[in-house]
């Protein structure tokens, strides 16, 4: 991709009059339509005011990475903690940022306290009684949820989980129509990984969410999570993306990161910021792109290093909180296709 145009352009620096402008921010510059979001960690948040500086100036949305999961909010049965997700979502509106809710269902956040031994009538009305406590607590103050996760398997076909095992493939129609019920007015996603361009997996995708709306299931929005790596760009990415538009649904990039084979280098950080900009132009690209998340903002709480050995530096900004090319190349895309809007 190292061909692309784009990427390393200035800024322009002095205005007309001979004053400075305020420096671009990627809220400012994003069309309204489309809100720019980040994977927030809620302690750095509350706690670290570089952090929360830089995120609340450059995203005017965020999802919270871990504080909504279910392990987290019911620890145990019966017993409900909202003490970091209610910081984390007050926090973000105070500082008008718009929140998604990730995530309700996924195979991967389960509380250990749920057993598969229970029988399916149980195991039905404990997932739903999870999704439609926790939607209704932030009816209203939750946007958008990710209401299924990871549902798919890499050939296409539905993953093999607890929730398939124990209630059949009418989980997935389930939990949505839950969620719409606690919150009708909330727009509702099923997010995968590795659907991001034209593969195996996002044709099963597709196929899944044309049948689910089919039957008058109420997926509102289909999320492709793009944790991608420096230099390998999806097959097709904005036919992707529009082809799933064309069902009549919304699409959004929710956790983009592009990690680089360590160490880094000048060329490495240019690759990965052509990525960056192909992405976010994939999404501009597509009218019912409602979204552009990153996976975290900093490499400094970046999981990437703990999750893909040898590779790293995945984020928009460095360890140190300076601005890398990758962010540069978003705010030229930007600044060639929109005309500035308050934040």
């Amino acid at each position: 991709m190292s061909g692309e145009r784009g990427v390393g352009q200035a800024e322009p620096g002095v205005a007309a009059s001979g004053q400075a402008p305020a420096a671009p921010t990627l809220r400012n510059l994003m069309p309204a339509n489309v809100r720019i979001g980040a994977a927030v960690d809620g302690r750095l948040y509350a706690a670290d005011a570089r952090y929360r500086d830089t995120l609340t100036s450059d995203f005017n949305a965020v999802t919270p990475e871990n504080a909504l999961k279910w392990p987290i909010l019911q620890p145990e049965p019966g017993r409900y903690d909202w003490t970091a997700s209610d910081e984390l979502i007050e926090l973000a509106r105070a500082n008008g940022q718009a929140v998604y809710g990730h995530t309700l269902v996924w195979h991967s956040s389960v509380p250990s306290w749920v057993s598969e031994s229970w029988s399916r009538e149980r195991l039905r009305s404990v997932l739903r009684e999870h999704v439609q406590t926790t939607v209704t607590r932030y009816r209203g103050k939750i946007w958008a949820w990710d209401v299924v996760n990871e549902v798919l398997a890499e050939d296409g076909k539905l993953r093999d989980s607890i929730w398939l095992r124990g209630l059949g493939p009418t989980y997935i129609a389930d939990a949505f129509r839950w969620a719409h019920e606690a919150d009708p007015d909330a727009r509702l996603f099923i997010n995968d990984y590795g659907v991001e361009g034209r593969s195996r997996k996002a044709d099963g995708l597709f196929k899944l969410v044309r049948e689910l709306r089919a039957q008058g299931v109420p997926v509102h929005g289909v999320g492709f999570q793009a944790h991608l790596r420096a230099g390998t760009a999806p097959n097709d990415a904005t036919g992707n993306l529009r082809r799933f538009a064309a069902l009549g649904v919304s699409v959004a990039i929710t956790e983009l990161d592009v990690r680089i084979a360590l160490p880094v280098s000048t060329e490495k950080l240019l690759d990965q910021a052509l990525l960056y900009q192909h992405m976010l132009r994939a999404c501009l690209a597509v009218p019912t792109c409602e979204s552009f998340t990153v996976w975290g903002f900093t490499d400094a709480s970046s999981w990437i290093t703990s999750h893909y050995p040898g590779y790293g530096a995945a984020c928009l900004y460095d360890s140190d909180m300076k601005p890398k090319p990758a962010r540069d190349a978003l705010l030229h895309e930007l600044r060639t296709r929109v005309t500035p809007t308050p934040s």
